[in-house]
């Protein structure tokens, strides 16, 4: 076959593999590299067929991905926007911050999903943001934080990069798992982290708002990484939200029928389980709406005229009375423009 190469790479320590299996050439700026990542796990285990189907002993380490990868040719970026989202790369690599790349590039990798990108996500430690704006300043760019908890970004021109270290709702915080189990890949040519597939679900689950919900992107994500993700992590991610995963997981059942299979067996009953001992236990009373972290202005009523707690706020949410009036003026801004 013109073009076609197969290689094999292993590379072996204590808790990690790496084989790279096969590099297709499908045409001018248009390639396919199949990669197979395996850590934390013992060949014997993989080859046993073990593929999330049944319920782990102990959390599973860094995820096999065993999929695609499509990388296609920039030409249809704009040449400056390019330059810029590679210098940011080189920007943060050369001052030793972690980043991982998120949004379209992350989503592409993982559903081969394709579309347009108005930006460049930046996925980063909390501790850090303040240093990664100091270091694009000094070297001439805008840098902006319109919402204290969650998102600052860099300007250059009329393109822009965001720099993530929260969800939106405050319930997300970018933590250490996200760099342990991030994956490996090339994004405009240089070498890079992309945020994994589990945290990618949770920090989206909870996009419902009335212009803008993920659900068919958590489909998307599921459908084509079901048989390698980190179920046992991915509930612990959500832990006592545990319904919002529920939801999705019910969805993905009705979108695509012929292949509820994908979503293992002890998954579905353990969340069942949960819901059942939860009807059969008395209703708590209190008086709290958790729609603010699924709609950031939908359920504004409910807490500021029906007398609802915000469950973003202190002390069942992260985000202080400050921060959420920034965040609420920010999106109200916005949408007046619109």
């Amino acid at each position: 076959m013109d073009g076609f190469h197969a290689s094999l790479g292993v590379f072996f320590r204590a808790e990690f593999y790496w084989v790279s299996v096969s590099r297709l050439r499908l045409g001018s700026g248009f390639w396919v590299t199949i990669n197979h990542y395996e850590t934390k796990l013992s060949v014997a285990q993989r080859f046993s067929g073990c593929k999330g189907t049944q319920k782990p002993e102990k959390p599973l380490g860094q995820t096999n991905y065993m999929m695609q990868s499509y990388k296609i040719s920039q030409d249809d970026l704009d040449p400056q926007t390019r330059a810029f989202y590679c210098r940011s790369f080189d920007v943060l690599s050369q001052a030793q911050i972690p980043f991982l790349v998120g949004g379209g590039y992350a989503f592409k990798r993982y559903t081969k999903i394709a579309r347009q990108t108005k930006d460049l996500d930046l996925f980063v430690h909390p501790r850090d943001c303040s240093r990664i704006l100091e270091v694009f300043s000094q070297q001439g760019y805008h840098t902006e934080f319109p919402a204290s908890h969650w998102l600052a970004k860099v300007f250059c021109g009329e393109d822009f990069v965001d720099i993530i270290f929260n969800c939106a709702n405050g319930n997300g915080e970018v933590d250490d798992i996200w760099f342990e189990y991030a994956i490996e890949e090339e994004v405009l040519g240089q070498s890079v982290r992309l945020c994994p597939p589990e945290e990618m679900i949770w920090s989206k689950a909870f996009i419902m708002a009335r212009d803008r919900f993920d659900g068919a992107d958590i489909a998307h994500l599921i459908r084509a990484c079901s048989e390698n993700l980190d179920w046992s992590r991915l509930l612990q991610r959500f832990g006592s939200q545990w319904r919002v995963l529920f939801s999705h997981l019910i969805l993905f059942g009705f979108i695509y029928p012929g292949e509820r299979s994908r979503i293992p067996n002890w998954v579905m009953n353990e969340l069942s389980q949960r819901l059942q001992q939860e009807v059969s236990t008395p209703t708590k009373e209190e008086k709290l709406c958790q729609g603010t972290l699924l709609s950031p202005l939908q359920y504004e009523i409910d807490v500021e005229q029906w007398g609802y707690e915000d469950a973003r706020l202190f002390p069942k949410g992260s985000m202080t009375t400050a921060e959420l009036c920034e965040w609420t003026a920010h999106l109200k801004t916005d949408k007046a423009k619109d």
